[in-house]
């Protein structure tokens, strides 16, 4: 008999074997009740229709409609928390970059047999991110389409005015993929990224971003100077902070003295505020914790704007929830609006600008 508060689980997988054991991690969970099973997407989006479970676990791998046709129909005919389980979501992969555009909001690889203790805590780590992802909001969970950069489209070489500079954790891949494919190259600002995952992912992240990017994504490097049109990321486990160097604004890379505790945003955020002042654009976005709440308060005080994701649509709440509470952040916008939003704010700068200048050259 399932629990009144328990979370509802459809389980999608063509093996029966691997839907019976996925089944298992949750027999004495009082938390999650699987209600129904499908091996393949066809029988997935019939049984969510039949069921409305609150979660669902999906195989990427399988025969008829596959895992990644399954979730672009289902975040388009009715969204659920979709957690991606398969020996092919990898942090990294390609697949895994299109299942997190397509709406899913996590993902986890298959567990293997790799000793006891290691497979108890792989099973440990899909029952969390179950549990995680059927308590996300539904604005959280949406398809975003995303249309293949041009090459023609990308740096113009405009004179460098404003740095936007965007935090992210747990649930980051998610926002970031819905912001950065959408930031305009012909305007005059510089983007920059922290996201926390480990260094080998920020490489395989930025080829990702540059096949759908109208911007030109790179990694961040130290000594690089900001070029208008560029979006630069950074492992939240390095310190990417910018310098003003004569007539430019560089970048300094280092690694962060302290890796288990997390500033590498309110570091960026302060840097920033310090080298363009006015002209910075301050973006935090999911994640726990609250780093990047002191920075953005900085960039307000300096005069530049400050954006927080809606904690509606953070696949976790606490950083853009601290960012608000603590800055009274202007805008508080949900993340695939969030792109348009930083190019109506740089737009609405350049114009006053125009207009003051056309009324001084009058006033002559």
């Amino acid at each position: 008999m399932m629990n009144s508060g328990s979370h509802k689980l459809l389980i999608v997988d063509d093996s029966p074997v691997m839907r019976r054991a996925i089944a298992g991690m949750f027999d004495s969970d009082d938390e999650v009740e699987v209600i129904g099973e499908a091996g393949n997407g066809h029988e997935a989006l019939d049984a969510i229709a039949t069921l409305n479970p609150d979660v669902v676990t999906l195989d990427v791998n399988m025969p008829g409609m596959d895992g990644l046709a399954t979730i672009k129909r289902l975040m388009i005919q009715s969204p659920k928390p979709t957690v991606m389980l398969s020996s092919l979501t990898r942090e990294g992969s390609r697949i895994t970059f299109d299942a997190l555009r397509y709406g899913a909001v996590d993902f986890v690889t298959k567990p293997s047999q790799d000793g006891a203790e290691e497979l108890q805590t792989q099973i440990d780590d899909i029952r969390a991110k179950v549990k995680f992802a059927a308590a996300v909001e539904q604005q959280a969970i949406k398809y975003i389409r995303a249309r293949k950069g041009k090459d023609e489209n990308r740096v113009r070489h405009l004179p460098l005015r404003h740095v936007v500079a965007m935090g992210a954790h747990e649930g980051g891949y998610g926002s970031l993929l819905k912001i950065i494919p959408h930031l305009k190259a012909d305007n005059s600002a510089a983007y920059l990224a922290v996201l926390y995952v480990p260094h080998e992912y920020i490489d395989a992240f930025v080829d990702y971003l540059n096949i759908y990017s109208q911007v030109l994504v790179k990694k961040a490097a130290h000594g690089q100077a900001l070029e208008a049109g560029v979006c630069y990321i950074s492992s939240g486990y390095d310190y990417m902070t910018v310098h003003k160097d004569k007539d430019a604004q560089v970048m300094h890379v280092r690694p962060a003295p302290f890796t288990s505790r997390k500033g590498s945003i309110d570091m960026l955020l302060f840097s920033v505020a310090d080298s363009a002042l006015d002209n910075a654009i301050g973006v935090i976005l999911s994640g726990s914790g609250d780093d990047g709440a002191e920075g953005l308060e900085e960039v307000i005080r300096v005069g530049g704007v400050a954006i927080a994701q809606d904690h509606k649509t953070c696949l976790c709440k606490e950083m853009a929830v601290a960012a608000i509470q603590r800055c009274h952040a202007e805008h508080v916008i949900s993340d695939p609006d969030i792109a348009s939003a930083i190019h109506n704010i740089i737009q609405q700068d350049m114009s006053v600008d125009s207009n003051e200048i056309n009324s001084l050259s009058a006033a002559v």
